[in-house]
């Protein structure tokens, strides 16, 4: 599975830069104007969370200084200004993923959340014994346990689409894992620790053949490219704010409404039902049937802030950016001796993820040097991917993610940073 280069260094050459004018956009997070003992901040941990521009700041601000009141409920001018806030920030994701209806957005959390939504409501009624849930065995722990949890239950079988050496999927060997048993396909649609871009309409199609339904974990994709759910023809697409500029604890989960009308509620509470009873209730209208008590207002809104930000630079320069980024990282990290990367060498085959080990350094030693001699922010560890991590061979990987706001000389700085490491374990 890992891939060794021997691809020369770079030369003085470099790809022509992308059209993103990141020093004006690295000017819009307060954060990154940070240093540390003099040296700026080179935050290269995105996949577990990004950083938030200063107008998503302003936006919670603003709400709780000015209109902070619940939602749905009261009658006056707070309240209906802080509903119009919340729901606006509703149809903004709903033109962000392109759904059919603001009926099939749901807030959650996050993408955890989302996926247990999934599993509990929808699982929990159509899931049976001996049906089969597949995924893949790159997926992260948040698109795997909840389903380990409900095949246990219910007596079902959870399946594996393998990976190949190269950090990809065989799109034969994944319809071929399809059956008449199968229930659900959940599927990341990036790799949290390959980079890895899944090729989920053509298993969606596969799957809707087989009569089952398609979750997409779209965690790592939404921030970083176009997502059309209705492209995609999945049935559930489950995404975290704070990966994509916005607020922690705020998320989404999309279901397809032909779906979503046949599940029973998640939570119970209120908001989420329509009449209570002694002895029964009747539910809300989508989606807020399964929105049970006060939202998470101030961070929806913040979602929405943020999903302003995004569409105004543009997600195919985003994903363009990025994918120059990847290039020239996986060049310049193929060029030092005993790094070992993982997944796709193709950049276009992978967003901006790349998972390294670097001789017999651990990981965790090898982000603490990188942050304490060049303020170098990187991952270490299983990602929340162990089965993954087992498929390697590893115990743990570094990992560098790029985001809209990373620059070729971020890349140079990580390489430096290796390099001193090396230095230290003389390896």
């Amino acid at each position: 599975m890992p891939l060794k280069s021997t691809a020369p260094a770079p030369d003085a050459h470099r790809a022509a830069r992308p059209s993103l004018d990141v020093d004006r956009i690295r000017r819009d997070f307060p954060i990154l104007l940070r240093e540390i003992g003099g040296k700026r901040i080179v935050y290269l941990d995105n996949p577990a969370t990004t950083q938030k521009p200063r107008t998503v700041i302003d936006a919670i601000i603003h709400f709780y200084e000015h209109y902070n009141a619940n939602v749905h409920r009261g009658a006056y001018k707070l309240a209906e200004e802080a509903t119009a806030a919340y729901e606006g920030a509703r149809e903004k994701t709903r033109a962000f993923l392109n759904a059919a209806s603001t009926e099939e957005i749901i807030f959650t959390r996050g993408t955890t959340e989302s996926i247990n939504l999934a599993a509990y409501a929808w699982g929990r009624a159509y899931v049976s014994a001996g049906d089969e849930i597949l995924v893949t065995e790159m997926e992260h722990h948040s698109n795997l346990v909840p389903w380990q949890i409900l095949v246990k239950e219910k007596q079902a079988a959870l399946k594996y689409i393998p990976i190949e050496d190269d950090g990809t999927i065989d799109l034969q060997k994944a319809v071929a894992g399809i059956s008449p048993k199968t229930r659900l396909v959940a599927i990341t649609h990036v790799s949290n620790v390959l980079g890895t871009v899944n090729p989920v309409c053509e298993i969606a199609k596969a799957a809707h053949s087989a009569g089952a339904v398609v979750l997409v974990d779209g965690a790592q994709s939404a921030p970083h490219m176009p997502v059309d759910v209705r492209a995609l023809d999945c049935d559930f697409f489950a995404l975290s704010g704070h990966k994509m500029c916005a607020p922690t604890g705020i998320g989404v989960l999309y279901v397809r409404k032909s779906v979503l009308e046949t599940m029973p509620p998640f939570h119970g509470g209120g908001d989420m039902i329509r009449q209570v009873y002694r002895d029964h209730a009747t539910w809300n209208d989508l989606p807020w049937k399964f929105e049970a008590g006060t939202p998470n207002i101030a961070d929806a809104i913040g979602l929405g802030a943020a999903i302003d930000y995004l569409t105004g630079i543009g997600l195919d320069a985003i994903r363009e950016h990025e994918i120059e980024l990847t290039r020239y990282a996986i060049q310049r990290l193929s060029a030092v001796p005993s790094v070992t990367l993982y997944g796709p060498r193709d950049a276009r085959l992978r967003a901006g993820v790349v998972s390294f080990n670097v001789g017999d350094i651990h990981p965790h030693d090898l982000a603490t040097i990188v942050d304490s001699k060049l303020n170098v922010a990187i991952r270490a560890g299983h990602h929340c991917a162990q089965p993954l991590m087992n498929r390697l061979n590893v115990p743990a990987t570094a990992r560098a993610g790029f985001y809209l706001y990373n620059t070729e000389a971020d890349v140079d700085s990580l390489v430096e940073g290796i390099v001193q490491a090396k230095e230290i374990f003389k390896v």
